[in-house]
């Protein structure tokens, strides 16, 4: 990784506010404890959900990421539950990759059998990563383009894991204690019948068990990977 002077800015994407947390807290709290700037956008306030108020969930999102290390604003789009793909949605993301000009963006999957808000995003950064780099799109003239090192998908849940896409899979071991600070901050979504936060804890553990780590979180690239030699790939997921 770079050095803390030189690391070029994590940009994450999330549909709601916990969306980020859950699906890749533990990634982006490893990054910025490794030095990288990483930057949350979240698009809308939980406004349909079925607990918490806008208000409430907007604190515990700003406190999620202040845990992260990270920096957050909010895109106001369609609002939740309504988001639509469109042009000029992709634009306003497209302005944000320009403006934040990072190596790495996150996003969610982009599996349809999950909340479509996740789904559609997921299209529309994937978009918004290519448009960000063409020069004569007038919309985006304020700021110079900027082409991404590289998009990778998070799964909020199991069922929106990418199966035809071979994963990344990054060793969060050291930073499960800030994780699940973050992920706790949203405790209008954490009931009993509901603890979100154990389940992603459940999913990185049988992951690190698999991998010969305690803690892992996997991420799905858009591209095929390239490496400049065999070094970044001395650690194999094979453990048993």
């Amino acid at each position: 990784m770079p050095s803390n002077s030189t690391a070029l800015p994590l940009l994450a994407f999330g549909a709601h506010p916990d969306d980020i947390e859950f699906g890749c807290g533990g990634i982006v709290a490893h990054e910025t404890r490794a030095g990288r700037p990483a930057h949350l956008v979240v698009c809308s306030r939980g406004e349909s959900g079925t607990r918490g108020t806008p208000a409430q969930r907007t604190r515990e999102a700003k406190t999620a990421a202040k845990l992260l290390g990270a920096t957050l604003e909010f895109l106001a789009l369609d609002g939740d539950a309504h988001l639509e793909i469109r042009a000029a949605h992709a634009l306003k993301l497209a302005a944000i990759i320009r403006r934040v000009r990072p190596a790495f963006v996150l996003a969610p999957s982009t599996v349809e059998n999950q909340h479509p808000d996740h789904w559609r995003l997921g299209v529309m950064v994937r978009d918004a990563a290519r448009l960000a780099r063409y020069g004569g799109v007038k919309e985006l003239r304020r700021a110079p383009p900027h082409a991404i090192g590289q998009l990778f998908f998070y799964a909020v849940t199991p069922d929106t894991e990418q199966r035809n896409v071979t994963p990344v899979f990054i060793d969060i071991s050291d930073v499960q204690v800030p994780w699940l600070d973050a992920m706790q901050a949203h405790q209008s979504q954490l009931t009993k019948d509901r603890p979100h936060h154990l389940l992603q804890i459940s999913r990185a553990s049988i992951l690190g068990q698999r991998l010969g780590v305690p803690f892992a979180q996997a991420l799905w690239p858009n591209d095929p990977q390239i490496f400049g030699s065999l070094a970044p790939l001395a650690r194999a997921a094979r453990h048993f």
